[in-house]
């Protein structure tokens, strides 16, 4: 049971400070009203910095444990559990240390009167935009059992393909990394040694070739900088941080990111596919349209499809179709915009969204699997050259030299 400290006024106006062990901050408060304590601030007791015992490194969530505990929490209410002692059990019986205590937090918050999705976007670290939207949908179109195990099922799909997308990377990882390493070194301990033949070239007015000076810029600002490299790029790091968590910053990203090869259409077709999704199973289970339009927005992932959305609703408030500044955005593709329109005039929009989302989904889990196996030759082609950078700035010189004296 959690301890929370508390400052507190007595029936004669006397301050008193201390602690008390209760299961939520509402049951603490309570205990100390019980005890004829008026209290003015209960927090929960921070761990002491300097008892070792207490410091424990963050353990990361797997997207298989969020799915778990999406279907446990569906099971529980499918059988006639009441939320909150849903969440007290999923608090309970959680593995994960950090996805146990996020259970908790949750259930507290729901306790004190927060919604399912409120207590859960108090996670961001754990629960994606998706999860918190269909979430919210379940919710808003009382299928909330059923969104949830919807949610647990996307969730799979995501680990299944991440973790194929990892094993097929591991290998090109691994040479990257043994590449990179091996160049490093060689600049750092080999190009210096034929730093006094470089220089009496230079002395006897042979100059050195373009690739040989570059190499040896290289080499020097790895011997006199090499330690210093990594504070700048943690500078970088931060500040795209920083600039990201902007309204600007995000929108600029989500525009950017679009236009990359190979990449930007697996990152556009994921966003319209979660949107088809969210949108089809709201309107399957009766959520009102324009209502529909927002949640779905949310879990787009992409600021300019999620501008586009809510332009429809805003054009569908004035009597006009859905599809049509869809088209207008431009993100939606032609063939997709077409089932929409004939789907909106046959009144099977719920279905066809659906049908449209397992579509993409198909299709980006193939270009996923082509740019993995694309990685591999580009990888080894990336790791030659920068062998043979080193190789010929090194032995180039000797050729100018050798032809010259010939």
């Amino acid at each position: 049971m959690p301890d929370f400290a508390y400052v507190a006024k007595t029936a004669t106006g006397k301050r008193r400070v201390g602690t008390i062990a209760a299961q939520t901050r509402r049951a603490a408060m309570q205990r100390l009203r019980q005890q004829t304590l008026y209290p003015v601030s209960v927090s929960d007791v921070k761990p002491a910095l300097g008892n070792v015992n207490n410091l424990q490194f963050p353990q990361r969530v797997k997207k298989e444990q969020i799915a778990d505990l999406c279907t446990q929490l569906a099971d529980l209410l499918n059988n006639g559990v009441p939320m909150l002692e849903a969440l007290s059990i999923l608090g309970d019986v959680t593995i994960n240390p950090r996805l146990q205590v996020a259970a908790k937090r949750i259930h507290d918050a729901v306790a004190e009167g927060a919604t399912l999705d409120q207590a859960m976007a108090a996670e961001p670290a754990i629960f994606s935009e998706l999860t918190l939207s269909m979430v919210r949908a379940g919710q808003e179109g009382a299928f909330l059992e059923e969104s949830l195990q919807r949610t647990s099922v996307f969730l799979c799909k995501q680990d299944e393909m991440r973790s194929k997308i990892v094993s097929a990377l591991a290998y090109p990882i691994i040479l990257g990394v043994v590449g990179t390493l091996i160049t490093s070194l060689m600049m750092v301990f080999l190009v210096p040694k034929f730093q006094p033949f470089f220089d009496r070239l230079e002395a006897t007015g042979s100059g050195l070739p373009m690739i040989t000076v570059l190499l040896l810029a290289v080499s020097h600002t790895l011997l006199n900088y090499g330690l210093l490299l990594p504070i700048p790029a943690v500078a970088i790091v931060v500040g795209l941080k920083k600039y990201l968590a902007s309204d600007s910053g995000r929108t600029n990203w989500d525009t950017w990111k679009l236009k990359i090869p190979v990449m930007g259409d697996i990152f556009h077709d994921a966003a319209v596919s979660r949107a088809c999704r969210v949108l089809g199973t709201l309107l399957r289970n009766g959520v009102p349209l324009l209502k529909s339009l927002k949640i779905s927005s949310e879990s787009t992932g992409n600021r300019l499809l999620q501008q586009a959305m809510l332009k429809s609703a805003e054009n569908i408030t004035t009597g006009d179709t859905l599809a049509k500044p869809l088209a207008a955005s431009g993100l939606i593709p032609p063939q997709i915009m077409a089932m929409i329109r004939i789907a909106e005039e046959s009144n099977t929009l719920d279905d066809v969204l659906v049908k449209i989302a397992d579509r993409i989904d198909g299709k980006v889990e193939r270009q996923l699997e082509v740019m993995v196996r694309m990685i591999e030759p580009l990888m080894l082609v990336l790791i030659g050259s920068m062998v043979m950078f080193v190789i010929v700035g090194v032995l180039l010189p000797v050729f100018d030299l050798n032809s010259t004296v010939n």
